[in-house]
Formats: C-alpha cells, structure tokens, sequence
C-alpha cells in the first residue's frame, strides 16, 4: 500500500469533502481517503498495482476540482484572486445598491438597466464558479454549498429579471443577489486569509532550511542551491548561518541553537563526531560537516511530513459533523422549498415567498461544520511542533486527551537509557586505582556496562595501561595482565565460582542489588580487589511527571523486561505503584490489550525497542533524542527525551479537543437558530449571507486563538 498526498483546489464546504472521499473510496484499490478542508489535502491509501496517481487525480477533477503540485501552489496568490474578485464584485454591487434603495423607479434615464448589467456581470461573470461546480456536482447526483449559493442568488436573480421585463413592477431583487455574492467572496476571502495564517507552522517549518549553502569543491567553498547538495558532500556553516541538511562534524566545534527541532531553548554544543540538524542555526564557531541525509530524508523534512499528515487527518469526533453534512443539503433544499410553498400559501405574494427561501438556502451554508475540526488540528499540531511535539494524526490526539491509562517503559524512558557508576569500594582504599584497572580491561570490552566504567575513569582523567593476554568469557567476565599481575573483572557468580571471598564485602552488594544496581567485581591474582556498582539512573524530570499526570487522575503502571528488583526500585523512585517486571515482547502487549479494555490507554517508550506496544496502545508517545527519530513507532513523537512534554501533549489534547467541541457547537447552533429565522422571515437574504460568512471566519477565528496557548 500507498499513502500520498495531493493538494486540492476549489473546496468550500465539508459538502465538497465528503464528495472527493466517497469518489476515491469506489475506485479499485484505494484503501482509504481523507480529504481536509483546511489544508486542502487530499490523503489518498492506494494500491499502486491496481490504481495509478493519474487515476486519483482524474477522479477529483471529474467533480470539479483541480489537482495541483504542492510546489506550483502559491496559497498567497490564491488569496490574493480571492480578494480581487472580492473587490471587483464590492465596486460593482456598490451602485447596485444605491440606486435599487436610493433612486426612485424612473427617476432618470437607464436606471433599471445600469442595475441589471451591474448585477449580470456579478451573477455570472464573477459568480460563474457556483454554477460550475453546481452543474459538476448534480452530474453525480450530488449537492454542496454552491448549490445552495447557486439556487439561492438564481432564485433572487431570475425573480427580478421576470420583473422587470414581464411583470413591470417598479421592485426588483438584483440588489439581493448582487449583495449575496459578494458577501460570499468576501467570506471566502476572509475564509482564504485565516486558513494561511493557520498554516503558519508548516510554512516557518519549510524557511528554516537556508536556500543556498557554502560546500566544498575540487578544495574550493563554492555557493550552491541546497537542493543541489548530495550525501557525501563536505558543507561549510558560518557563525549565525542555518545548518542545510542533516550529517556530522569533521572539522571544527560550535554551539547549535535546535530549539525549532526540539524546543530546547539552549544551544547545544557540537564537537567532531556529533550529528546536525537541517534547520537549527550555528550560533557560535566555523565548522564542516559531511552530508548524510538531504532532501526529503532530513529530520526537518519529516517533521514536515508528520505534521501535513497529522492536518490531514480526522479525530473520531469529526464523524458527527461529516453525518450531518452528508444529509444536510438536501435538507435545506426541502426546508427552502417548504418555506416558499407555506408563504405563498399563506397569501404573502411571491417577492416574500422568494426572500424567505433565498434566505434559508443561503444561510444554511454548512462551511462551518466542516471547517470546525480540521482548523482546530492543524493549528494545535503546529503548536505542537512549536513545543517539540509532533502529532501524527488526529484520532491520536482526541484519545490522549480521554486517556485513563498511562504505561510506562523503563530503560530509556523513566531512566536515562545510559548506565553510570553508582558506587566504588577498594579494598585498598584508591577508588582511583580501582576504575583505572577496570577502565585498562573495559577498554577492550563491547559490553554494555563498560561505557559506565570508561566514562568516569575519562572523567577523573584517568590513564588507561596496557593490557595483556585479553579475554571475555560470555556471560561471566573479562580477564587480563596488567603490570604482571592477572585481573579479573565479571559478576559476583563468576567469581565465587573461582572460589574468590566475597563475605567483606557481602553486605554492600546486597544493598545494591536490592537498589537494581548492576555489581562487577575485580579481582587480583584471585584476591578480591574491589567491587563497582552501576545503575542506570533516573531521568531529570520523570518523578515530576509522574506526579502531574497521577494530579490529572491518570493510573500510571511500569512495565518492563529487566528484574523484578530493578524495576521495583526504580517505579518506587519515580512513585509508580503498578509495576510489572520481567515481561516478554508478547506479555507487553497482552498486559496492554487488558488495559485498554478498562479505559484509553496510552504507552510510553523509547520508539524502538518498544514498538509493538506504542502500536497497540491506543496512542503512543515515542520519546527520541531528535537526531535519528524513530517516527514510524508512535502516533506522537517527542522531540525531547524529556517526561515533561508528555505532560504538554497531554494539555494541548485537551486544548485542542476543546476548540474542537466550541466550533462544532457553535456551527450547529448557527445553523439550528438562524434556518427558522429565515425561514420566518426574520432574516432578509442579505443579512443572512452576512451570518453565513461570519460563521465560517468565526470558527477559523476560534482555532486560531489556541496559537496564544500556554500548554
């Protein structure tokens, strides 16, 4: 299977939405297709043995709509078109009005027929793109908000056309219909503006890569396009310059400012060896790194990518909105054509009949509906990305904002993933002389452990010696000769099996082992020299976690494979009472599917070795460190190894699903209000296209507000 996007234009309405989706879902070997109002794209899961791009797209061109490449499309210019037939329709309707209200029948020469012309160019010529996509929709039996527009301005149009040429009355309507049109442009226009204003956060996402960068050629600094750049090539990055594509230092040291990638607010240091981002900014020195991922394989571009797909996506409760939507045009035609019918039945005459149901017809736009989750989610994944937070689709956020269950790994996600030394005893009293005869052995070691070792003994500015006749033993330890004299490091089995005494130092081990520490032992000439504990130690942050979430009546569990003292040490540390050790891969799972049926739950993990379980969760938060993120394990991403941003993702669900609910609450209400009264009368056409636009900015609006969130 396929999944790829494609930006669609001339959508209005969550009408035309529901029309591109079911038309995707009849052809053979699309599996699935959402379409969002907001972005304007179309996500398309396809079997590309069995439908090819050129299909999909003539099947959303056949309704009416224009495919186009995301790079070929300039949404600035569109709402520049937007608001220049906006302007072009205002000039025109402007005298329209002035002379149907102000300047009596016959006051002068031409009246009537400047008003007609005036209002034949607007109606047609600059409302010609209702007809269309009305005539497209009716081809498939189907109905949108042009129809309504449509049907609803016609009626206007027409009824006054009659008038002035066979029934002779002095009155016409073409002011209504002439000011309805523009009212519409105008909130398409209004419309156009917030939704680039909420796509703030994809469009500064796509300026942090610098569009030029200085690399070397044939042993010269030469300037070239960035998207000229290949893996392999050397680039140069001067002092307040943006990093262009992702690779690692060669030459030379700085400090980096990753905060868009991140949100880490302060620069990192950056030595030889060290890995940088596309998009984060050298703040300090002159460095050279090789390029390894460019393109559409840099970080940035897939956090890019994470976040067109999570705007793109539904949350479960947009599935109220898109039923109501399905029925709701033809609804309004019947209500409409109900109302003109009881008017004329209760003797109004025609010019109310018509005024009634032009008005229900217009009002009843159902832009709102269909604007109100896609504007809430993609501005709150932009929030998210803004804070470190990437979301990659919708229904994940609406779950983690009713989660009950919080599952947490340990290794790398409540602790630090990174083993320390914890703990020396020398017998002879020189700690020093202990890690240095550990540091000489471990040297040569793979095991997992001897980091720890290797990185205090660098820390204290140890020397390492020379070891000799070197040897691991699978399971049990290493051995060697330093200085003459044989050492021995390994576990405390291994060394009572070389019948070592272990009893002056029996007591500490226990402790430590009853703490989860890990206990190597050395010894000398078969003499017990020392002992050395290593633990992996808890993330700065995770008890403070830990905390809020339970402050938010969340039930927290730990679950891992490690032992069961390791495990119960460390969630006492972090205060998690639910604990689970021991567990295989497939108990994981088991444990999370028991869990779920209890409330939504969410698993917590490092994004690689925890990958099943973020996927059987019913949202999973990977944590990465942000230089290799493991994007395809969880349903969000944190680009921190920080505890803290699940307490921020969390917020912003919450934040977020509540704007969702304010905008689908207020849609529905505007249209359960303001149908009756035009139905009644109550509302003049005008005036009702006037509501109908502000609907639609107002939700827009709404949405945008969660920008000032503090999550």
């Amino acid at each position: 299977m396929q999944k790829q996007l494609f930006k669609v234009k001339g959508m209005h309405c969550e009408s035309c939405v529901l029309l591109i989706e079911r038309t995707l879902k009849k052809k053979p070997g699309v599996t699935d297709a959402v379409v969002n109002l907001t972005t304007e794209f179309a996500s398309i899961t396809y079997d590309p043995a069995l439908i090819k791009d050129r299909e999909l797209i003539k099947a959303i061109e056949s309704k009416g709509y224009k495919v186009v490449k995301e790079a070929e499309y300039n949404r600035e210019k569109e709402v520049k078109k937007i608001g220049l037939r906006f302007l072009t329709s205002a000039v025109l309707a402007l005298p329209v009005v002035v002379l149907s209200m102000f300047a009596a029948p016959g006051s002068f020469a031409f009246r009537e027929y400047i008003i007609f012309g005036l209002a034949t160019i607007i109606q047609f010529a600059l409302g010609w793109e209702f007809y269309r996509n009305t005539f497209v929709s009716l081809k498939s039996l189907d109905t949108g908000m042009d129809t309504l527009v449509s049907l609803g301005t016609s009626a206007a149009y027409f009824y006054s056309v009659y008038l002035m040429f066979i029934g002779r009355e002095g009155h016409s309507y073409f002011e209504t219909s002439a000011v309805l049109i523009t009212v519409i442009l105008l909130g398409r226009f209004l419309e156009a503006r917030a939704k680039l204003n909420a796509s703030d956060a994809i469009k500064k996402l796509m300026d942090l890569a610098p569009k030029k960068a200085l690399v070397v050629r044939e042993g010269k600094e030469v300037e070239i396009i960035t998207n000229e750049i290949a893996a392999g090539d050397i680039v140069v990055v001067k002092p307040g310059a943006s990093v262009a594509v992702d690779g690692v230092i060669i030459d030379g040291s700085t400090s980096v400012d990753e905060s868009m990638i991140t949100g880490e607010a302060m620069p990192v240091e950056k030595n030889a060896g060290d890995h940088v981002n596309a998009g984060t900014i050298n703040t300090l020195g002159y460095f050279r790194f090789k390029a390894q991922k460019v393109g559409d394989e840099t970080t940035l571009a897939g956090i890019i990518r994470l976040i067109e797909e999570a705007q793109g996506s539904k949350a479960p409760v947009q599935r109220l909105a898109d039923k109501v939507a399905s029925i709701f045009v033809p609804s309004v035609l019947a209500i409409a054509l109900i109302t003109f019918a009881g008017w004329l039945f209760a003797g109004a005459g025609m010019s109310s009949a018509v005024s009634a149901a032009v008005a229900v017809l217009v009002i009843a736009c159902p832009c709102a509906l269909g604007l109100a989750t896609p504007a809430a989610v993609m501005v709150g994944s932009g929030l998210g990305a803004k804070n470190g937070i990437l979301i990659k689709n919708a229904p994940a956020l609406e779950n983690l904002s009713k989660a009950v269950n919080f599952v947490f790994d340990k290794t790398g996600t409540i602790t630090m993933g990174k083993p320390a030394v914890c703990g020396l005893i020398s017998l002879s009293g020189d700690d020093d002389e202990l890690l240095r005869m550990a540091y000489t052995l471990e040297n040569n070691s793979g095991h997992p452990l001897a980091g720890a070792v290797i990185d205090m003994a660098k820390d204290r500015g140890l020397i390492a010696d020379k070891a000799e006749g070197f040897k691991a033993i699978p399971g049990k330890g290493i051995q060697g000769l330093i200085g003459g004299s044989e050492y021995s490091l390994g576990s405390t089995g291994w060394m009572e099996e070389m019948k070592i005494d272990l009893t002056p130092v029996a007591r500490e081990i226990s402790s430590y082992e009853a703490g989860g520490r890990s206990i190597m032992v050395l010894a000398k000439n078969s003499r017990l020299a020392g002992v050395i504990a290593v633990e992996d130690p808890i993330k700065d942050g995770s008890e403070t976690a830990i905390k809020n979430l339970k402050d938010m009546g969340m039930h927290i569990y730990l679950f891992s494979g490690d032992s069961q003292p390791a495990v119960k040490y460390m969630a006492e540390k972090a205060g998690i009472e639910n604990v689970l050790a021991g567990l295989s891969p497939g108990q994981k799972l088991s444990e999370i599917e028991q869990l779920r049926r209890r409330g939504v739950t969410v698993m917590v993990g490092d994004g690689i070795n925890d990958a099943p379980a973020l996927a059987k969760a019913d949202t999973g938060i990977a944590l990465s460190s942000g230089t290799d993120i493991a994007m395809e394990s969880g349903d969000i991403v944190l680009m921190k190894n920080n505890l803290g941003l699940v307490i921020k993702a969390v917020n912003l669900s919450r934040l977020t699903l509540r704007k969702i609910r304010q905008n689908l609450f207020w849609a529905f209400i505007y249209n359960i209000i303001g149908i009756p009264l035009a139905a009644l009368g109550l509302l003049n056409p005008m005036l009702a296209g006037t509501a109908m636009a502000l609907s639609s900015v107002s939700v827009v609006t709404n949405s945008l507000l969660l920008k000032r969130a503090k999550i």
